[in-house]
């Protein structure tokens, strides 16, 4: 198994947030909370240590009491470039990301990505959750922000960001990766729910559990 202590947990807050009018998405309040320390209260209990990866407002990110890193790669790279800025900094022998802007994620992520990776080999565990379909039916899609990663992956993922790579599912598939779907029963359908807009942060307040 791998020991919580074994983990070190990233918020990706490094975003544009072009669709939130260019606002920086991680200050942005979630039930009287800046969603960023929302989600770090959320994964703390769950790791050993959390850091946040953030390119603008530094200073505010840091009074949240963890360490700050922003990007190493240029011109706002997408999440892969806070994969590797969190791989760099990890002092542990796995890396937890999620994204800032899901402020409702299940308070047992971890635990289960470490499960699934353990018991599979993998050298990533990722989260895989139901979503609405066109049509009115669910389907249940990875979710690749919220990913469990071996350290030693640093060499492979800087060597794909290099050669200009930015999508993670095209990194992943290169490696062992297990997948874990939260759609059991008592598993919250909004848990993965993200906030693109204002709009959706908002109904999103009034929604889920708190």
């Amino acid at each position: 198994m791998i020991d919580t202590h074994d983990i070190t947990g990233l918020i990706l807050a490094g975003g544009r947030g072009s669709r939130m009018g260019g606002v920086d998405k991680g200050l942005q309040n979630f039930r009287g909370m800046p969603l960023a320390l929302q989600a770090l209260m959320r994964l703390s209990p769950q790791v050993g240590g959390v850091m946040i990866n953030a390119n603008r407002n530094l200073s505010a990110y840091e009074s949240f009491g963890v360490p700050v890193w922003p990007d190493g790669l240029a011109d706002y790279a997408g999440p892969l470039a806070g994969f590797l800025c969190g791989l760099e900094r990890c002092e542990t022998p796995w890396l937890l990301t999620v994204p800032c802007d899901t402020p409702l994620f299940p308070a047992d992520l971890a635990g289960r990505l470490a499960a699934a990776a353990a018991a599979q080999g993998a050298d990533i565990a990722m989260a895989a959750a139901p979503e609405p379909e066109d049509d009115g039916s669910t389907r249940v899609r990875t979710q690749p922000v919220f990913c469990l990663l071996r350290v030693g992956l640093l060499e492979s993922l800087m060597r794909f960001t290099q050669e200009g790579g930015r999508k993670i599912d095209r990194w992943t598939a290169q490696h062992p990766c297990a997948i874990v779907a939260f759609d059991q029963p008592g598993d919250d359908p909004l848990a993965f729910r993200n906030a693109n807009t204002l709009a959706e942060l908002h109904a999103l307040e009034g929604q889920g559990p708190t």
